[in-house]
């Protein structure tokens, strides 16, 4: 199946040649019966010769329901332009004309009706003409009679051919909907109508109601009057939906504008860049204003657009801010926030825009960034304007994530991209280069914080990822390369030379260790003076590192010892008659006061010894216990 849209002036017969051709009244409106005029968009369908089955989309002509004609023309892929032979090429041949050359739709024919009421050559001539300046270019062309049947086989067999050559959509697809249609069914509840232009809905889907993303199910599927248990786009659907209302009636009624979208596949924004062209017909005057990216020709630049428009998509349509970043590429701010994919064309319109034929300003746009980057710095917008140009319509991976940097695997999904690279890490893409800046930036960061603070063991991974400006610390681990290492939470440079290997220590702080233990293996309970400890270089903060190291013991402030004192302490103490004074545990240790009380207290606190009310202590369990219960408080 495909779905056409009809285009072309009020009563040029659009509807009647419809009519003739499938046997059924696309008018279906009472209101649109008395006034002979189509007001709201029309359905009808059509069987080919070759077996394919075409539905046509009518659509207004009258310039007041041009809004109602975006609706029908929007997610079509192809369009049967009709022309009057006794009225000729009228002031909405060329707003149509100018809505389907925005929207880059390149395939349809030209029917010229009422051929029997005057000479089709004419009229057929100018609007083939002016249609071959558009995307659709040079058009098969008919001339018809929907009241004495002339012309319409060779229409009905040129149909068959545009139909054979429109684009074959993707079942698997994702669904988005616009809903043109939504009405009550007694017995049925809430139904919707649209045109399904890819993707598949089946009977029992749940699909989100955009902006709300409410959740509703697909009861019952019709598609071209006939019951369906599912239906592949391109598709004329109606969708009986449970959990739905209309608008009006609670929280996420349905109403025209809103679209059924599978959830996670889009994204839904209020800001976009984008990409404009110009119509080049426009009431009725060739033109040749397009966008930089048609071919690579220039031309001249794009007209001022207003910094107010009317976008259309789909049936959609929401009042946008429009700011300019260069010839041929603008930042849409929107009122309400639209599902949206890189590559969708929309239209902007601008209603109060009174040209010299009398009609308003349309615009297409192509959508190239549904999350752009803030512009915020001094000569943003040129800078964007520039990167923007050398994007083809529909952007890769590799140019978004060259834009943003980093963006997550379901972030690009909902864009619509397709084909992502290898994953940086736990859901994150990262473009080459911004990659390779921030494992630059973050051994910077490392090498900064070790030279700030050079007996830390390692820097915090989530400390680097402050430092780098990252989402994410997984993304920080991702980033970790030799010399980089990381291990427990930490970040290090790997065997630098100025560094102990072994233990993590600067080489000046190491080897004062190293000639303190050495004072300490003759005397394990001599504490060194204050004085000694300056000569060695080691203040509180060295002692720290390397008690961390597991090379010292700091018992109090004033107090270091060897890393096993207190187990060989307490191992002293057990062979002491229980229990023992102060001054019996100071000489068995062979040292002084000032060191024998805070390590009978450092003991005290790590449960080896309990000290009782006479002020003695008792050693707590046999020594190989009273070791183990001080290597515990140790760690």
């Amino acid at each position: 199946m495909q779905v056409i849209a009809t285009a072309g002036h009020i009563d040029h017969g659009k509807s009647a040649l419809v009519r003739a051709l499938t046997g059924m009244e696309p008018d279906r409106w009472a209101e649109e019966r008395r006034r002979g005029m189509t007001i709201d968009l029309g359905y009808a369908w059509l069987a080919l010769p070759s077996g394919e089955r075409l539905a046509f989309v009518d659509v207004p002509g009258h310039e007041r329901f041009v809004p109602n004609m975006l609706a029908g023309v929007g997610p079509v892929p192809g369009v049967l332009f009709v022309v009057a032979a006794d009225e000729g090429w009228m002031p909405q041949s060329a707003e149509h004309l100018a809505v389907i050359d925005a929207l880059g739709i390149s395939r349809g024919l030209l029917a010229v009706t009422r051929a029997d009421l005057a000479d089709p050559g004419p009229a057929m001539a100018q609007a083939a003409a002016l249609i071959a300046r558009t995307s659709l270019g040079a058009v098969e062309s008919f001339a018809v009679s929907a009241v004495t049947g002339a012309g319409l086989p060779q229409l009905v067999a040129g149909l068959d051919r545009l139909a054979a050559a429109l684009p074959a959509p993707d079942p698997r697809s994702a669904v988005r909907l616009w809903v043109d249609r939504a009405f009550s069914i007694t017995g049925s509840g809430t139904v919707v109508t649209g045109t399904l232009p890819a993707g598949t809905v089946r009977a029992g889907d749940e699909l989100l109601v955009t902006p709300s993303m409410q959740p509703v199910r697909v009861r019952g599927i019709e598609s071209l009057g006939e019951p369906a248990a599912q239906a592949s786009g391109v598709a004329r659907v109606a969708l009986n939906l449970r959990g739905a209302s209309l608008a009006g009636a609670g929280r996420g009624g349905l109403r025209r504008g809103m679209a059924l979208i599978t959830g996670g596949c889009w994204t839904l924004t209020d800001m976009a860049d984008v990409r404009l062209s110009w119509p080049a017909v426009t009431g009725g005057a060739a033109g040749t204003i397009r966008a930089n990216r048609t071919g690579g020709t220039v031309r001249p630049p794009l007209p001022r657009l207003p910094r107010e428009m009317t976008l259309h998509v789909g049936s959609a349509r929401t009042v946008c801010r429009v700011r300019s970043l260069g010839d041929a590429h603008a930042r849409l701010t929107l009122s309400e926030p639209l599902p949206l994919h890189v590559g969708d064309r929309v239209l902007l319109r601008d209603p109060g825009a009174a040209r010299a034929d009398g009609h308003p300003a349309v615009v297409g746009a192509i959508i190239l960034d549904v999350a752009p980057p803030p512009l915020t710095r001094h000569g943003a917008a040129a800078a964007a304007a520039a990167q923007l140009a050398t994007w083809p319509d529909r952007p890769t991976a590799a140019e978004l994530l060259r834009r943003h940097g980093l963006l997550r695997t379901t972030a690009l999904r909902a864009m619509g991209v397709d084909g992502q690279p290898a994953e940086a890490a736990a859901g994150w893409l990262a473009d080459p280069a911004h990659r390779r800046d921030l494992e630059r930036r973050l051994a910077g960061a490392v090498a900064a914080h070790a030279a700030a603070n050079p007996l830390a063991p390692g820097m915090p991974a989530e400390a680097a990822r402050a430092a780098i400006g990252v989402p994410d610390r997984r993304l920080v681990e991702a980033l970790v390369r030799p010399p980089l290492t990381l291990r427990a939470g930490l970040i290090t440079v790997a065997e630098r030379g100025d560094r102990e290997p072994d233990s993590g220590l600067p080489a000046p702080v190491a080897a004062a260790v190293r000639a303190l233990r050495a004072d300490l293996s003759a005397a394990p309970f001599g504490a060194p003076e204050a004085a000694r400890l300056r000569e060695l270089g080691l203040g509180s903060r060295a002692i720290a590192a390397a008690q961390r190291a597991g090379l010292l013991l700091r018992v109090s402030d004033q107090i270091v010892l060897g890393p096993d004192a207190a187990a060989l302490a307490a191992a002293v103490l057990a062979r002491l008659p229980q229990p023992f004074t102060a001054a019996q545990a100071r000489s068995a240790l062979g040292t002084t006061r000032r060191v024998a009380i805070p390590l009978l207290e450092y003991l005290d606190r790590a449960g080896a010894t309990e000290r009782l009310a006479d002020d003695r202590r008792l050693l707590r369990g046999p020594s190989r216990n009273a070791a183990a219960d001080v290597e515990r408080y140790r760690q």
